[in-house]
């Protein structure tokens, strides 16, 4: 995509985050289930780090670095990524890297986050990069619209909503720890095999 497009993206969020009030948002309980302790985790090392795709305002991405992951949050929206620093700092994290960038473009790399994340976000050209940046034995949790959502806002791009059973297609030889597909979103934990 060309720059203005990547622009318009941008101006288009940052506006969308200029006008939300209200509290700070809970992170997703999936994350809750889900997430593997450090302690846990099946290959030790001294960094466990975590990608928080299109964050937002951060708040899953947050919740992971308070159980101790390093984690990267990307989204386009430097208002966004401005509201995350803030609660960042109201919590003392440290782990925390705010990554302004335009997803049409990012690259990612092999390997490196033991678990990622993304919630309400779909670009599917970018499911191949993303499993590859997860490590052996790391995590994928995902969870978008999907098709039903059409019932309760049917003027939304469809071209935004995953089919039912496309998400673990994208995951095909992972081993599927959870799916639901019931609501109107496509929910998915998977890990990498080792």
């Amino acid at each position: 995509m060309g720059k203005s497009v990547s622009a318009a993206d941008r101006v288009r969020w940052d506006t969308i985050y200029q006008n939300s009030n209200g509290r700070y948002p809970a992170a997703d309980p999936l994350l809750f289930e889900y997430t593997l302790p450090l302690a846990l985790h099946p290959e030790p090392r001294a960094e466990v780090r975590a990608l928080d795709v299109a964050c937002g305002v951060g708040q899953n991405g947050l919740w992971l670095a308070q159980q101790g992951y390093i984690v990267d949050l990307m989204d386009i929206s430097r208002v966004a990524l401005l509201r995350a620093r803030k609660e960042m700092e109201k919590r003392q994290l440290r782990n925390v890297n705010l990554l302004q960038v335009d997803l049409d473009t990012v690259e990612l790399e092999r390997g490196k986050y033991s678990l990622v994340c993304v919630f309400r976000y779909l670009r599917r050209d970018l499911f191949k990069p993303l499993a590859a940046s997860v490590c052996p034995g790391g995590r994928v949790i995902y969870q978008s619209f999907n098709r039903h959502y059409l019932q309760q806002v049917p003027g939304f791009n469809p071209a935004f909503l995953l089919e039912i059973g496309e998400l673990a297609l994208y995951f095909d030889g992972w081993d599927i720890l959870y799916q639901d597909e019931m609501g109107k979103t496509s929910q998915l934990v998977a890990q990498k095999p080792r």
